[in-house]
């Protein structure tokens, strides 16, 4: 038994499908195939349940896949020790954020990140909250930029920023007329919100009191962008993060205006209490709070 053998046990498992964990391990189906049998014979139990259709983990497979991670989560820590000894602010970097920061603070932070860091290799994840939350634990993140408290207690944070939130209106909208919203004047079912599954809108919802099931939202399962687009041609109103505010929104018909409440959120930098590039994590903490515009957010920290 070895690493390579139980980061194929763990793609299986993740990926319920053979032929898809192969390309994720970049090696033939065949090959994994013949390795997940014989770390079967070696322990002396099936890890997978085989059909034409489908593979299923059996109970004792759902036990060793988790303890593989754990390993594997330990080995890939090993790894960024020693890497960090040489050069911490070098090698790979796998960063995600919540699909409500990545599209507008990306754009932001890359060519400093090229620029100040250059030999560091950062590759790009975006999801939910608390998939990133989970990935991070178990060792396939380094690093996700989130906007919520962590709730994992091995999970340490850095705050970068405090994001305020607009209200977005479509032409005419009487709520045009005010300088600044208070959240009381909004109503819950004019209001565009993403689906369930981002913090933003639970965040939104929290703000205008939505308790009710007679006032429910209008659900979108699709991007912010859109959403705005929705806004502008008159389908409704939405709160929208300063940052995802563009300088032409104007040209959309898009009116925006503050709440009068100081609504925002704190976007924090989250990590494993044992990643071991502390350097690296005070390197990036600094330069996304040196790239989002002072205008938009208030950095902390």
């Amino acid at each position: 038994m070895n690493l390579r053998d139980l980061r194929y046990v763990v793609a299986v498992a993740d990926e319920g499908h053979f032929g898809r964990a192969a390309n994720r391990c970049h090696v033939s189906q065949p090959a994994l195939s013949s390795q997940i049998r014989k770390l079967e014979d070696e322990l002396g139990v099936t890890l997978f349940e085989r059909t034409n259709r489908s593979v299923r983990i059996t109970p004792v497979g759902a036990q060793i896949a988790a303890q593989a991670r754990r390993l594997i989560t330990l080995s890939d820590e090993i790894v960024a020790t020693a890497q960090a000894a040489k050069d911490p602010l070098s090698g790979q970097l796998k960063l995600a954020m919540i699909p409500t920061i990545g599209p507008y603070l990306s754009p932001l932070i890359l060519p400093a990140l090229r620029r100040q860091l250059p030999n560091l290799n950062v590759t790009l994840i975006e999801g939910f909250t608390h998939d990133l939350e989970r990935r991070l634990l178990e060792g396939e993140l380094d690093i996700a930029i989130l906007a919520t408290v962590p709730a994992g207690a091995t999970l340490n944070e850095r705050e970068l920023y405090i994001e305020p939130f607009q209200v977005a209106l479509p032409p005419g909208h009487p709520l045009t007329r005010l300088p600044k919203i208070a959240a009381a004047d909004l109503t819950t079912g004019e209001m565009l919100l993403l689906s369930e599954g981002h913090c933003l809108r639970d965040q939104l919802l929290d703000l205008c009191h939505a308790k009710t099931a007679d006032d429910t939202p209008n659900t979108r399962e699709t991007s912010l962008e859109t959403i705005l687009a929705l806004v502008a041609a008159g389908d409704g109103i939405t709160m929208v993060p300063a940052l995802a505010l563009r300088s032409d929104d104007a040209n959309l018909g898009i009116a925006c205006r503050d709440i009068t409440e100081g609504a925002g959120r704190l976007v924090r930098l989250v990590y494993r209490s044992t990643f071991p590039r502390a350097e690296l994590v005070d390197r990036l903490a600094e330069i996304i709070r040196n790239q989002v515009p002072a205008k938009k957010v208030e950095t902390v920290g």
